[in-house]
């Protein structure tokens, strides 16, 4: 959460989740295009390249900053990293659903409707099942707290190795990606340090070392041994390093600017891209550019970025702005000193 008082920002954590919300929309996007034209595009290798490390690093990252706060007491705990998450999703979720609600009806009545919205509190909606795994993963290390850090770890490598599949999200993913959550949370220390080392290499030491994991990763992918138990593991964890180290590069120059304002406002984007993904494929799709699947997939990308940036920015004023920034009536806490009213959605705050 930004305030007025907070404590600068770290650059490189921002460029690092900006290139992972980038990374999500992205395979968001195309994927949506390539099962709308029944066809796969070029871009598709590039996906599946990044899937072994795109969304460990988020949840990497999300926990970073989670050791500083997890002494909280409870209710001020709850209100910023339970309830927070709770009142987004449910927000979000409700959006969601009144895009796609014609068609329940048309399928099923009041009943599916009914059903449908139900099954959305249990079972998280579309895209947003991130931000509900968000609330579960910090409650669970506030619950877990006095569990020694080398068992919850392994535990959670146990779960993403596990390849748990039993068809609700929840659970599924909360054992794909626990490990790297509670990663971030108890090893940040060492992350930093590692970060701070990257810092100190030469440029093209540390574009060597990128260039070399980036060929790895693609060939044990193109192998199809990414999914092996283990393996994965090392892999999640070796390109949420490399993640790290292209932040570290990047903000070292302070280059790509736009990327780390993406990253600084990522739930802002995660939350809303969808609005205008469906609609910019459906138009792009019966475009003169519809042949070219990557490059829809590409204009969808840039739309299901920046779009939701400029929302955020044109309601940040208004009425609206409860879309983006928890009103008062959905805390357990009052407001903390600092706030203001620039006070938005953050949740891998710094």
């Amino acid at each position: 959460m930004t305030m007025a008082a907070a404590k600068p920002r770290v650059e490189w954590v921002d460029y690092a989740k900006g290139i992972c919300i980038i990374l999500v929309v992205m395979m968001h996007t195309t994927l949506g295009v390539e099962k709308a034209a029944g066809s796969v595009s070029t871009l598709n290798g590039f996906i599946e390249w990044a899937r072994p490390f795109r969304m460990p690093d988020f949840f990497l990252i999300s926990g970073l900053f989670l050791s500083s706060r997890i002494a909280k007491p409870w209710r001020g705990y709850a209100d910023s990293k339970v309830v927070h998450f709770a009142y987004f999703y449910l927000l979000w979720m409700t959006i969601q659903f009144l895009t796609k609600s014609w068609g329940y009806y048309q399928a099923g009545g009041s009943a599916a409707l009914t059903r449908e919205f139900a099954l959305g509190l249990i079972e998280p909606f579309g895209t947003l099942w991130f931000i509900y795994l968000l609330a579960i993963f910090f409650l669970v290390v506030k619950l877990t707290r006095q569990v020694p850090p080398v068992l919850m770890f392994a535990l959670g490598a146990a779960l993403e190795m596990a390849r748990v599949e039993t068809g609700w999200i929840v659970i599924d993913e909360f054992a794909s990606r626990f490990v790297y959550f509670y990663g971030g949370y108890w090893l940040a220390q060492y992350i930093f340090a590692f970060a701070d080392a990257v810092g100190q290499r030469h440029p093209a030491t540390i574009l060597a070392g990128l260039f070399i994991w980036g060929v790895g990763n693609g060939l044990l992918v193109h192998g199809g041994w990414s999914h092996t138990p283990g393996l994965s593991l090392v892999m999640g964890f070796a390109g949420a390093c490399a993640v790290v180290s292209t932040g570290v590069l990047l903000s070292k120059f302070h280059l790509a600017g736009f990327l780390r304002y993406c990253g600084e406002n990522s739930i802002v984007i995660y939350l809303a891209f969808f609005l205008f993904m469906a609609g910019s494929r459906a138009l792009l799709l019966r475009s003169p550019l519809a042949d070219q699947l990557s490059l829809v997939a590409i204009i969808g990308t840039l739309l299901g970025v920046i779009v939701p940036l400029v929302l955020f920015w044109l309601t940040r004023d208004t009425a609206l702005r409860f879309l983006f920034r928890r009103p008062q009536w959905a805390r357990l806490s009052p407001k903390p000193p600092g706030w203001h009213s620039a006070t938005h959605v953050q949740p891998q705050a710094q």
